[in-house]
């Protein structure tokens, strides 16, 4: 692969995944809640469950999901009613006041924030069928694919964990500075928010093409 062809990669891969979606709304409503401390789970999440996307999309599974409707739509709505389900219990939870509520220390257990930004990341039909159309762009069929392949992914990877980052350092901080009794439980209903939000626009997704 030349550089040219990895560096419009890595351009557009940053621009990708800068835009905010249900990972990085999950990946801040974790934040709010639990602070930077959900940092290293939540990344660690969200890079494993791109690794299993594009390694899934490049084993040839996003041409059927993009061939089948129905199987799209049952991973789609599945994906979406845990989402807002996560949405609703940490909003409902958040009536607790001073203490952090009782579902925002479920999710600051390591093991829970990781699986479900992993979840939310691998199972996302959507991006499955996207990286199925976009990688192909990016590969010479005349060199070793599995050296372009692994190059592709390392890159796209360490860019995702990057801006996971970025997003959860910035909505921690905003944690941290307004520790109040009575501001926990706002960002807790505003995590809430989000996650339901990521599941009505995952719920409003469509497939590619």
């Amino acid at each position: 692969m030349s550089f040219e062809l990895w560096l419009s990669f890595a351009v557009t891969s940053a621009i990708l995944v800068a835009v905010p979606g249900p990972t990085v709304m999950m990946v801040v409503s974790f934040a709010l809640s639990q602070g930077k401390r959900s940092i290293p789970a939540s990344t660690g999440g969200v890079m494993a469950g791109d690794f299993t996307a594009m390694t899934v999309s490049l084993m040839g599974a996003g041409a059927i999901l993009a061939a089948s409707a129905t199987l799209f739509a049952v991973v789609k709505y599945a994906g979406a009613a845990y989402l807002i389900w996560l949405g609703i219990k940490m909003w409902r939870n958040a009536k607790a006041g001073g203490e952090l509520p009782e579902v925002s220390k479920s999710l600051g257990q390591d093991r829970h924030v990781f699986w479900r930004c992993f979840i939310v990341t691998a199972l996302n039909p959507k991006g499955v069928v996207f990286f199925t159309a976009f990688l192909p762009q990016f590969i010479d069929p005349a060199a070793a694919l599995l050296p372009q392949f692994a190059l592709l992914e390392a890159t796209f990877i360490g860019l995702a964990g990057l801006n996971t980052v970025m997003w959860a350092m910035t909505a921690g901080s905003l944690r941290e500075r307004f520790a109040r009794p009575g501001f926990r439980a706002a960002v807790d209903r505003l995590g809430g928010g989000f996650l339901i939000g990521a599941g009505i626009l995952t719920a409003a997704s469509r497939r590619a093409g």
